[in-house]
């Protein structure tokens, strides 16, 4: 009983898991930095308010309406979403780019390059001679 949770505890996957999510706390904190201490005063400087919460509210039989608090919404995850492509996922494309650059400049060797032409031929419907 007791090797069977050992051997789920020690698989890849679940330690791969916890990684991810203990590295995404910790980004966390720096993507909240970006967007709280750099591009929101920013947007405050432009626009003359850190938010839009007071922006386009109404009131309906009594009750407030704060479209305003919406918009603030919509702009900090458009903030934190361009905050991670620019500065995560667009470097680590590239980086992955130039990574397989160069595994395209190594020759392919004879038994893949055999198992590439079966697998093609395979696939048109003909048979290997």
């Amino acid at each position: 009983m007791f090797k069977g949770f050992k051997d789920f505890i020690v698989q890849g996957n679940v330690m791969d898991l916890a990684v991810a999510v203990i590295i995404g706390a910790a980004f966390t904190q720096v993507v909240t930095a970006l967007t709280d201490s750099v591009l929101m005063p920013l947007i405050s400087a432009l626009v003359g308010s850190p938010n839009f919460d007071e922006f386009a509210k109404i009131t309906l039989n009594g009750n407030e309406i704060a479209f305003g608090v919406l918009l603030t919404a919509i702009v900090n995850f458009l903030l934190v979403a361009a905050a991670v492509y620019f500065a995560i996922v667009m470097p680590m494309n590239k980086l992955i780019e130039m990574r397989g650059k160069h595994a395209e400049d190594d020759p392919v060797p004879e038994d893949i390059a055999l198992l590439e032409e079966i697998r093609d031929e395979l696939v048109k419907g003909n048979k290997p001679s």
